[in-house]
């Protein structure tokens, strides 16, 4: 049985759970470094990345997750989770940081400026069925960041139409600066998963 552990120190960690659940997957809210023991990869949802981070010091969180991430277990990022992982941010607050990629946070203004659109996903096709396939995904961005550049061993998944980049995988580590946990799309869950199960 594969269990995938949702960060749960602030932030949209139930919506994760649910669509795991609807994915047959057994759930862990993880607040705790003992919470991560037995665990097949983590989620680290969207909220407020400073709270986020600074809860994660508090709990000691942050030097097992970045020694766990760097042996290859699977982390998925979103929105203030993509954050955590990124290598820089331009400015100072605790992060996990161990993604090769540069991170703008805010980068599309205020809440009320967040937005809905459709992304093309290619590597989305491999856990896709044969009716989703080639089907673009309804992304929706909440006070989104976005990867200002990567380091030659990320792979770019999605960009927008301006070439601002919105999603990337860097090995077990995958980052979406958007919400796919507030949709009914599951491909991003499912790719996820597969990541997981590949390293089983």
């Amino acid at each position: 049985m594969t269990t995938i552990g949702v960060l749960a120190l602030q932030g949209a960690f139930v919506e994760h759970e649910k669509m795991l659940r609807r994915l047959g997957v057994e759930t862990r809210q993880v607040r705790l470094p003992a919470q991560l023991r037995g665990l097949d990869g983590l989620i680290i949802p969207g909220g407020e990345s400073t709270t986020i981070g600074r809860l994660a010091t508090t709990y000691d969180l942050i030097d097992p997750l970045r020694h766990l991430a760097e042996e290859g277990f699977p982390v998925w990022g979103t929105c203030a989770g993509m954050i955590l992982l990124a290598r820089d941010i331009g400015r100072r607050q605790p992060l996990i940081g161990v993604m090769d990629m540069r991170v703008e946070r805010n980068a599309f203004g205020r809440q009320v400026d967040s937005f809905e659109t459709d992304l093309v996903v290619p590597a989305l096709d491999s856990v896709a069925s044969a009716a989703e396939r080639g089907l673009p995904f309804h992304a929706i961005f909440i006070r989104a960041p976005s990867i200002l550049s990567v380091g030659k061993d990320v792979q770019i998944l999605a960009a927008l139409d301006d070439n601002m980049i919105v999603a990337a995988q860097q090995g077990n580590l995958l980052a979406t600066a958007f919400h796919p946990e507030l949709g009914d799309d599951s491909r991003f869950h499912r790719y996820f998963l597969r990541l997981v199960e590949c390293r089983k």
